[in-house]
């Protein structure tokens, strides 16, 4: 198959959003919402925080089901399972027992004026009972969540194509109207209730990665998705706009807000592969670069920018000059950071990255 290169652009530029959604994250809701380290909340950078959160994570869950689907075509069985635990297992079990403990102990330190030394944190990690954020400090997933999701529901998925290959071996979903793919956000929202962790729901992560598996993969319904890119782009800003304004301005929480939440965040997805197909379909040895680093660099960022942030905050530059600091010096690091792990076979096993980007005339899929 003609590798289809918008997938693989639209996944880097989604991991690189996390350098500024994150560090928006200490100027976002209060000192309670949810961050590692905290200032005051800041209204422009809480409305972009609020703005990006409802279609990111789920965009990346789409994509990674429609990756799914092009990998099993190359891939038995038992590859497909060794294949994730060696990219989404060990690395989370790493980066839970390596980085994560490192965004705690700097919590602790700065909301609970932690003295201990960082290995008595270290036992504390493991034992503090917290409600799994860890915000404050205590035993937490971290960012790490989406490996260990993605995880459960890659195999969840090998189980629900074998069982429809034998069952259903005709099944195949062609030519969907562009009013039907709209409507999906529906089922979304109903799996959304459905294991829902801390805010973070299971049920709703394996529907999108089925749609991705099953129907936004499919050509008919990409070119369609292409076709109405500007309508749905329509949808997108208006339905985000009204969420946004609703969620900060107006503090509501309720069903109607959940709903509005799980339409923007469709209509997110819709428009940046419709848009991708039109615009985003190449590839350089920059992006190919990104590509290859866009992993690693979602396992390490977060550790690095929360310890940036702590140290950042001191400085007397304004919010603009501290937000815009923290991103730069929390990039540069990660990917210097990057460049190191990379040429170490040991740490390189840990972080799921492979030995080089396999190339030859094209780049292969080094997601998958």
């Amino acid at each position: 198959m003609e590798r289809k290169y918008y997938i693989d652009n639209l996944r880097w530029m989604a991991i690189l959003l996390l350098f500024p959604f994150h560090a928006a994250q200490i100027w976002s809701g209060g000192e309670y919402s949810g961050f590692y380290i905290w200032s005051h909340t800041n209204t422009v950078l809480y409305v972009f925080s609020t703005a990006v959160y409802p279609w990111y994570m789920t965009f990346l869950f789409a994509i990674a089901g429609i990756s799914f689907k092009y990998a099993f075509r190359k891939r038995s069985l038992g590859q497909i399972i060794a294949e994730r635990t060696k990219k989404l297992l060990i690395p989370f079990c790493f980066g839970l027992t390596v980085l994560v403990p490192i965004m705690t102990y700097t919590a602790e330190v700065f909301f609970n004026g932690y003295t201990g030394n960082y290995w008595e944190q270290y036992k504390l990690f493991f034992t503090k009972v917290t409600d799994l954020t860890g915000y404050h400090g205590g035993f937490t997933p971290a960012h790490l969540w989406f490996l260990i999701y993605l995880y459960v529901i890659s195999l969840a998925a090998v189980l629900i194509v074998i069982m429809q290959r034998k069952y259903l071996p005709d099944f195949k979903i062609e030519g969907m109207r562009y009013f039907l793919i709209i409507l999906l956000f529906i089922p979304e929202w109903l799996c959304q209730y459905f294991m829902n962790i801390g805010g973070k729901s299971l049920g709703q992560f394996m529907i999108l990665f089925l749609f991705g598996y099953y129907i936004i993969s499919e050509e008919s319904v990409l070119q369609k998705i292409k076709q109405y890119r500007f309508f749905s782009l329509g949808l997108w800003v208006i339905s985000g706009s009204l969420y946004t304004y609703l969620y900060c301005f107006e503090n509501i929480r309720d069903i109607r807000i959940t709903g509005l939440y799980i339409f923007f965040g469709w209509a997110g997805i819709i428009t940046l592969l419709g848009i991708g197909q039109s615009r985003l379909n190449f590839h350089n040895h920059i992006s190919d670069y990104l590509t290859q680093a866009s992993f690693p660099v979602y396992i390490l960022h977060m550790t690095i920018l929360v310890v940036t942030g702590f140290w950042v905050l001191k400085l007397p530059v304004g919010v603009a000059g501290q937000f815009l600091l923290i991103q730069l010096v929390s990039a540069v690091v990660t990917f210097i950071v990057y460049e190191i792990v990379r040429r170490i076979p040991g740490l390189r096993f840990f972080l799921g990255i492979k030995k080089k980007c396999e190339c030859n005339g094209r780049l292969q899929f080094i997601k998958q």
